[in-house]
């Protein structure tokens, strides 16, 4: 077992899980983050335990600097040195015109797509950039699809989101691309996970599979292959990448 920290945010289930899961078969130290589902995340930590790897399941609201600050305090105390983070944590809301939608509902969306990713890169940078004498490390951050196609009717709010997440991979990767820390984005499309039953479309992933260019939706699985692969030495010379994993959409 390499001693190297993996921090997975909202990793109890979907993308997250399937990434925590993959990055501690690939020998990372899996620091676990979950919001309100402490049970799932314990037994996504156990799981990997029993297979032979290491995670440790810790509670964190990413749009909470406090709890955010006490998350990273824990790994500083308890984990090998951080040299990974998925910003993965993230929330849709129920499919609505922009017209009818509450500042109340922008607020929450920002505050945990964009600034809790925000928040965990900040810290992040601190522990893994060369220039606190760190080792240096990557970053991959979970956009969407839906950042280029603005997602009409449904959620303009995420897809803005999720476009800010975008442009917060660009100018990050340039800033600590000389540091040791690359930093890249995924774009997922239409994936089978529990997120779609948020937008009070439960059943979004399989009725959406006639229009995709693949003719189905893609997994969690699918999409956690491209962001460990993002992680790895084989993506040394990759910084600033936008990578979609949507099928062709």
């Amino acid at each position: 077992m390499t001693e190297r920290t993996l921090l997975v945010t909202g990793a109890s289930r979907g993308i997250g899980a399937a990434t925590a899961w993959l990055g501690a078969q690939q020998g990372h130290v899996i620091a676990l983050n979950y919001a309100r589902d402490a049970a799932a995340a314990e037994t996504l930590a156990q799981r990997i335990r029993a297979a032979g790897g290491c995670a440790l399941a810790l509670q964190a609201d990413v749009a909470d600097e406090a709890q955010v600050s006490a998350m990273f305090a824990r790994i500083d105390a308890e984990m090998p040195p951080l040299r990974g983070l998925v910003n993965n944590a993230g929330v849709v809301d129920l499919a609505s015109r922009f017209d009818s939608m509450s500042l109340q509902r922008w607020q929450r969306m920002f505050a945990i797509n964009v600034f809790g990713s925000m928040l965990c890169a900040r810290e992040a940078v601190k522990r893994m950039s060369t220039r606190y004498g760190h080792a240096g490390g990557a970053i991959v951050n979970l956009s969407s699809a839906a950042a280029r196609l603005g997602s009409p009717n449904i959620y303009v709010d995420y897809a803005a989101s999720k476009a800010a997440i975008d442009t917060f991979t660009l100018g990050l990767a340039r800033e600590v691309a000389a540091e040791g820390i690359r930093v890249n984005a995924v774009r997922p499309g239409i994936i089978d996970t529990e997120i779609h039953a948020a937008s009070g479309m439960a059943d979004r992933a399989r009725e959406q599979q006639p229009q995709l260019p693949m003719q189905r939706a893609g997994t969690a699985d699918e999409v956690a292959q491209a962001i460990v692969w993002l992680l790895s030495d084989a993506a040394s010379y990759t910084t600033g990448a936008l990578l979609d994993v949507a099928g062709g959409r």
